[in-house]
Order: C-alpha cells, then structure tokens, then sequence
C-alpha cells in the first residue's frame, strides 16, 4: 500500500531555527521537562471543566512545586454547543496565549472531551513557532491525551516539538490513581531516556525490534485527521512506531477507523504499531481479533495492550521522541525511550 505524501512543513527561517528544530525531539532525554519554579498555564481547548476540576489540577501541579497559571476563558461555556468549553475563538486564543507567553515553560490540558480539532485552522503557526523556544533554549511542553491528540499531531508537525500524551490533571482518573499522578509527575520532572512504557497486560502480536519515532494518540482524532497537513511526516522524519487506543467505541466502529487508517496509507508507513487500551469498548477479544486482522500482514512488530490510554491506571507515552519497540521471541516486551544503545541496533 503506498504511504501518505510527504508534505514539507513551513519553510525554516535563516535565524537558525531549523537546527533547534531538528534537535527538540531530544529536549528532554537527559534534563527533566520541567523542574519546581516553573511556570506552567493550564488550558481547556476541548470539552468543558468545572470550577472543582481546574481547582484539583492546579493542586496537583502546585504539589510539584511548579508555578500555575490558568487560561481566562477555562470556564466558558459555548452558548451553542454545550459540549464545548467556549467558543472556538476563546478556547484558540487561551491556547496561543499561553504557548506564546515567554514566561510559560508547559502547556497543561486540564481535560479532553471534543472541539481540539476545530482550532487548528486559525492557528498562526508561524507565530508559535516564534515563540516555541524557552528560556533555556529547549521547547515548551504541551501535554494532555485523548482528544489532544489533534494538537500533538499539529504541534509535531507544524513546530517540530516533543510532547506528552498523558492522564489529564481535571479527570477523575487523575483525582482516582495514585499511580497515574505518580506516573505523570516523574514524565513532567525526570529526564526521559531510557524510560520503560509497558504496562502488565502487554502482549506480543508480532514480534520484532525496530527504532522509530513515537507518534499517535486516541484511533478516532488520527482517523478524524487524514487529508490534514498534520497527518503525515515532515521531510526527514524517521519512520513512526505508532501509538493507537481509543475508547466507547463498538466493534464496527472501530472497523471502520481501522479500515481508513489502512486506505490512507498510515498503517502501511509506521516500522511498529503500539495497542493501548480500548475502554468500554467491545469485548476485548474482538478488539484484539480486529486488530490483528488489520496489523498482522504488515510484516512489522505489533505490542496488544501496552497500556496508555483511558485505562483507569493509564501510562503516559512521550510523542516525536525516538524510542525502540523491542518484541523478541521469548522475551518480555520492551519499548524505551531513546536510541539504541549500540550503533544500528534497532533500526
């Protein structure tokens, strides 16, 4: 099958950018994303959140030691579609503001639910990537899971950065596992490289071992997101080990994402898949049956049940990072954060 076009990003500026660009994805290997006196801003750009939520997750952020600041518009309420945490345009302009404040070291999504996709078009990417370089000279942190996936798939392409897929401060599994906050707080404040992200059910579908780059999120954005800009790689990327879960879905449904996952080209283009978790979906027999029916022929290494996602004990999954997805015959699975520790191994 043959891969998506190849699309070139934004032309890079003659500032030098281009070289920062090109080493952001190992931003975080060896020096903690963030560390106590930074500021981080939490926003809503998808679903709405109560006064109670944002509350616990500025509890949670300020536990690390990290100063918090909250977007103006978190609260808004879209007077047509209630299933929206403001208009568009607010919940667009909390999200650049924050990105664009040179004080701002991480952008937190309080939650997900819907409507991250809806902001990308008005988006002035340009001007983010302006912005996209810290105080230190590394890339801000954008994190959050589910329907953020449209804005890790956006953020990776359009400027180039690493950002984390994790458990949201104002969900309840935030609120209800003390693992996941646990989990999160050491993505957000130890250095990354050599990290071990398989969770207890993980099981080999096929093995293999392959060095690629981390990138992914909830099936039901990616599927949203083909025909976007954002859905394919940049010029020069290396090939993806993609991530993939979703949740709430039936056994046709998540059919059909699958099945335009596979005519798009995505499937046929990644050296390695990653299965998360499938929440309230089918039964999981099904699932791993449907998967294996779409992934098994593609002649790369599959991991069923990694772990992230919505699982109640959902691990995080750094994304544009480089990392080895490594299913030998025999062994316990292991994916890691990092190249490969000796030359060519993996790749």
């Amino acid at each position: 099958m043959t891969s998506p076009t190849i699309q070139e990003p934004a032309p890079a500026d003659p500032s030098g950018r281009a070289g920062r660009v090109a080493e952001w994805p190992q931003a975080y290997l060896d020096r903690p994303p963030l560390q106590s006196g930074d500021v981080v801003q939490l926003v809503d750009p998808s679903g709405p959140s109560s006064a109670e939520s944002v509350e616990r997750a500025v509890g949670y952020l300020e536990g690390w030691g990290l100063s918090v600041r909250v977007a103006a518009h978190i609260l808004a309420r879209d007077s047509r579609a209630d299933y929206l945490a403001g208009s568009d345009e607010l919940r667009r302009a909390d999200l650049v503001e924050a990105w664009t404040d040179p004080e701002v070291d991480a952008v937190v999504c309080v939650r997900g639910g819907y409507g991250a996709m809806r902001l990308l078009d008005g988006i002035d990417w340009a001007r983010m990537a302006a912005a996209t370089p810290r105080r230190d000279g590394r890339p801000k942190l954008l994190t959050g899971s589910s329907d953020i996936t449209a804005l890790h798939e956006a953020f990776r392409f359009h400027l180039g950065v690493p950002s984390l897929f994790c458990p949201m401060p104002g969900n309840d599994v935030f609120r209800d596992s003390a693992a996941i906050r646990q989990d999160v707080g050491r993505w957000l404040l130890e250095p990354w490289r050599n990290r071990q992200i398989v969770g207890p059910r993980a099981e080999v579908l096929v093995p293999g071992r392959v060095c690629g780059s981390f990138r992914g999120g909830n099936l039901s954005l990616l599927a949203a997101g083909i025909g976007a800009p954002e859905a394919v790689a940049r010029t020069g990327d290396q090939p993806e080990i993609l991530f993939l879960e979703d949740i709430e879905e039936d056994l046709y449904r998540l059919d059909n994402l699958m099945i335009q996952m596979a005519r798009s080209g995505r499937l046929a283009a990644a050296c390695g898949i990653v299965l998360g978790s499938w929440h309230d979906c089918a039964p999981p027999d099904q699932v791993r049956a449907l998967m294996a029916e779409y992934l098994t022929g593609l002649g790369v290494p599959v991991l069923w049940e990694q772990g992230f996602g919505h699982d109640p004990e959902a691990l995080s999954v750094p994304l544009n990072v480089t990392g080895v997805l490594d299913l030998a015959v025999g062994r316990e699975p292991r994916l890691s954060v990092g190249r490969p520790q000796r030359p060519g191994a993996g790749d």
